[in-house]
């Protein structure tokens, strides 16, 4: 694989990154090291640089693309998957403030030094201040989460100006002196995710890294700003399906080649069972109908980007609706396979060599980014009474 890629070769190289890393998934995720070369082979293959606009260097992608790239990965490895999208969505955030000088600098610096982003923020997390200090911002204070920060190269990341109480964004280096990534996920799933808390201790960000504050309601980029959370909605639902999907794959892969038809069914092998065939015809199916729903939600969410300032409320409600259908049928889906695929292939299945529980500890992990059934409620109140979802850090 190398950096010089055209767009067209993009499915390609993808489907070689996954290659690679479902070869030896199941033993890295044992052994559960910082994924430093995993992020290597993402910067090999060039993909990195797939949402940078050709203007600045980058392949000029779009957001279908991206998750079709993303699915593709996260299938083979949902940590890794899940690194890369993140990738995309941090360096994008950076175009939804009026700063197109810092804007084409930084996309040319990703180009140029194929930087992988990740991001510091969440909604319920405001522990970051930013003290006003000559010729930028001093922060300090605790993240108690971010995912692929300690192995990013850049970092967007917000926090709370001291003295108006308003929230900023800005960009800077993941090696800043001051930063310490704190090391502490130990949680059952997405093992290989780079997430934990991370501590700031007096980082100055200077001015020209600051890319502004968030914008008031009735601010002309507020809309467009808007999307934040609905892109990150969306880029959970895509790793739910592509979780969903190499499960179902690699499981029947397991049931054609190791798989024992059981001594009642009255056939010589498993896949001749019509129980387990029926079985993997409905999760198959589900599955499709699932990954249908995040695929037309990702062109309607570019759709509504290519808009700008111009979004209307009610075209943003109306993608935060069919985003949250993808979420609650994409959770329901990726947390069923996980289980029912032991089900479909038998006790020896079970067995650590195969790794096969991956699948519904990541999905059991990052389903429980937060809760699906608020998603259910907004889809019910919209269909119910018109309403549409709130715009809030999660919808």
């Amino acid at each position: 694989m190398t950096t010089s890629v055209q767009l067209s070769e993009v499915p390609r190289i993808a489907a070689e990154v996954a290659q690679r890393l479902r070869s030896d998934a199941v033993e890295r995720e044992r052994v559960g090291a910082q994924p430093t070369v995993e992020v290597a082979l993402l910067r090999e293959s060039g993909l990195l640089r797939l949402l940078v606009g050709v203007e600045h260097g980058g392949l000029g992608g779009d957001w279908p693309l991206a998750h079709r790239v993303i699915h593709t990965v996260a299938a083979a490895d949902a940590s890794i998957g899940h690194l890369l999208g993140y990738h995309y969505f941090q360096l994008w955030r950076t175009r939804l403030f009026d700063v197109p000088e810092q804007q084409t600098r930084l996309e040319r610096a990703t180009v140029e030094n194929s930087w992988f982003w990740a991001g510091v923020s969440n909604p319920r997390d405001a522990a970051l201040l930013a003290r006003p200090v000559p010729g930028g911002v001093s922060i300090s204070g605790r993240k108690f989460f971010a995912t692929g920060a300690s192995v990013a190269d850049r970092l967007i990341a917000s926090g709370t100006e001291e003295e108006t109480g308003r929230k900023i964004a800005f960009t800077l280096d993941a090696s800043a002196p001051g930063i310490r990534y704190l090391g502490d996920w130990d949680n059952l799933g997405q093992r290989l995710s780079a997430s934990g808390g991370v501590e700031f201790t007096e980082v100055f960000v200077p001015d020209g890294d600051v890319l502004g504050q968030q914008p008031d309601r009735e601010e002309s980029r507020a809309a467009r700003d808007s999307l934040a959370p609905l892109g990150f909605q969306l880029l959970l639902s895509r790793l739910h399906v592509a979780i969903a999907d190499g499960a179902l794959s690699e499981a029947a892969r397991y049931t054609a080649e190791q798989s024992r038809a059981w001594p009642l069914s009255g056939v010589e092998q498993a896949t001749d069972d019509p129980y387990v065939l029926a079985e993997y015809g409905r999760l198959d199916a589900r599955l499709a109908a699932a990954t249908l729903l995040v695929d037309a939600a990702a062109r309607a969410f570019e759709e509504a980007e290519r808009q700008g300032t111009a979004l209307a409320a009610e075209a943003r409600g109306a993608l935060g609706v069919s985003i949250s259908r993808a979420k609650v049928v994409s959770t329901e889906l990726v947390n069923e396979t996980g289980t029912r695929i032991f089900e479909l292939t038998g006790a020896r299945a079970t067995g650590a060599r195969y790794g096969l529980d991956r699948y519904w500890r990541n999905a059991r992990t990052i389903t429980l980014h937060d809760p699906v059934s608020y998603k259910a409620r907004e889809i019910g109140r919209h269909l119910l009474t018109g309403e549409l979802p709130p715009v809030t850090g999660y919808s």
